[in-house]
């Protein structure tokens, strides 16, 4: 029997799945602080159960990435969607650490499944405008973000409490499975093509591969850290840090939208270096600004980081087509196991600055919990006053290192032009 191959119906099934992706990296920012105060967590505990979404990602894209071509992305699509409905639930009735962190653990899962057969599938039905329709595919990531932090603050303002703004994503966690279990999918390109999978592998040796690969360690960092502890980080210093995440992820989802003209005008490389640019000016703001500035701090920040996804792997899926699946799908999982390690040792570093600014032999954990006395309190909220912009300072280090590595990479594809 025929396939037919419905390209509309699966682009959209597959944004609903990436909206699902990026409503749990919304929601749990805007709920982190408050799982760490009703199950007695400090900033050591919830920055491992924070990163562990970006430990799951990058087994299950880079797992993925080799399985996409032999069980079909059909099949790795109703994995996610299974994932999905695992973490969610498990999430909902989290009772304590552990359980909190298995469901991050299996959101991370299922989001680096969608990832694996969602990045291929979209370079496949679009093979001629890759990068553009990546990055509309990817706007649903920073959408799913601002769709995620409105729920938090509108559900918070009605009294609503965590476990009913997770629950919301089951609506389209649903109807994406429902979706995906009815349509035709067509094989990855790299088959359609006849690249034999020696050739495959043999493109990710490569050293412009290997370069992207490394490159994409800091265009996560920069932009998925930053996003994911925002909230965390400035709640001492913004009266509604949760907000500059709705503003960096709401230009985003413009940026992408609009993505095709700029695209096309300063080619993905240059593209790179003025977001790697643009994105160090607002980080830096981001640590040094207060009150209404941080809001352009925030603006400029998303205008920066907004390309960087789905350029990255844009770029790869256009200079570097026989890497095929494998090679969209490593650049996610290197991405997401940059953000993994970094998150994980920036939780320690973020309670060793806040145990420095209180009175010595202070217990950080007496002095957040709710029981606290008045005056520990106060000690604390400023000790999180210093440690969040000390955190944000630090990360700013890794766009100005890609200033440098994308300037290089600017002058190569120029001279491989020429040389053409």
């Amino acid at each position: 029997m025929e396939q037919k191959i419905n390209k509309n119906a699966l682009f959209w099934a597959s944004c609903l799945s990436l909206l699902v992706t990026s409503l749990s990296f919304g929601i749990r920012a805007g709920i982190l602080e408050r799982l760490g105060v009703e199950f007695n967590l400090n900033g050591s505990e919830l920055g491992v159960i924070a990163s562990t979404v970006f430990l799951g990602f990058p087994l299950a894209v880079i797992i993925g990435g080799f399985l996409v071509d032999v069980i079909g992305m059909k099949r790795l699509l109703m994995l996610a969607f299974i994932f999905h409905l695992l973490a969610i639930v498990l999430t909902i009735f989290a009772n304590g650490y552990w359980t909190l962190f298995l469901s991050t653990l299996l959101i991370g899962i299922a989001n680096g499944t969608v990832e694996a057969a969602c990045n291929p599938l979209v370079a496949t039905i679009y093979s001629d405008n890759k990068t553009t329709k990546l990055n509309h595919f990817h706007l649903w990531l920073p959408g799913g973000i601002v769709i995620g932090t409105l729920i938090v603050m509108l559900f918070d303002k009605i009294g609503l409490g965590w476990q009913w703004q997770m629950a919301v994503m089951l609506v389209p966690t649903v109807t994406y499975g429902y979706l995906f279990s009815r349509l035709d999918f067509p094989v990855t390109e790299r088959v359609a093509s006849g690249v034999s999978a020696g050739d495959m592998y043999k493109a990710v040796f490569t050293p412009l591969f290997l370069f992207m690969f490394i490159c994409m360690f800091g265009t996560a960092i920069t932009e998925l850290f930053t996003n994911q502890w925002v909230g965390l980080l400035l709640s001492n210093v913004s009266n509604n840090a949760l907000l500059l995440l709705t503003i960096t992820t709401g230009i985003m989802v413009i940026g992408r939208a609009f993505a095709e003209p700029i695209v096309h005008r300063f080619a993905p490389h240059g593209v790179l270096l003025a977001s790697a640019i643009v994105a160090s000016v607002g980080l830096y703001l981001m640590a040094t600004a207060s009150g209404n500035m941080l809001l352009f701090a925030a603006l400029l920040f998303g205008i920066g980081v907004c390309y960087f996804w789905p350029t990255m792997i844009g770029f790869v899926a256009e200079n570097i087509p026989k890497s095929g699946a494998v090679g969209l799908n490593l650049m996610g999982g290197a991405g997401m196991f940059a953000v993994f390690v970094y998150t994980f040792f920036m939780g320690g570093v973020y309670d060793g600055i806040i145990q420095k600014n209180l009175p010595a032999g202070a217990d950080i954990k007496v002095y957040q919990s709710a029981a606290a006395l008045p005056e520990q309190a106060a000690a604390f909220a400023q000790a999180k006053l210093i440690a969040g912009p000390e955190v944000i300072k630090t990360t700013l280090v890794i766009p100005i290192l890609l200033i440098i590595a994308f300037t290089g990479l600017v002058l190569y594809m120029r001279k491989k032009k020429t040389a053409a």
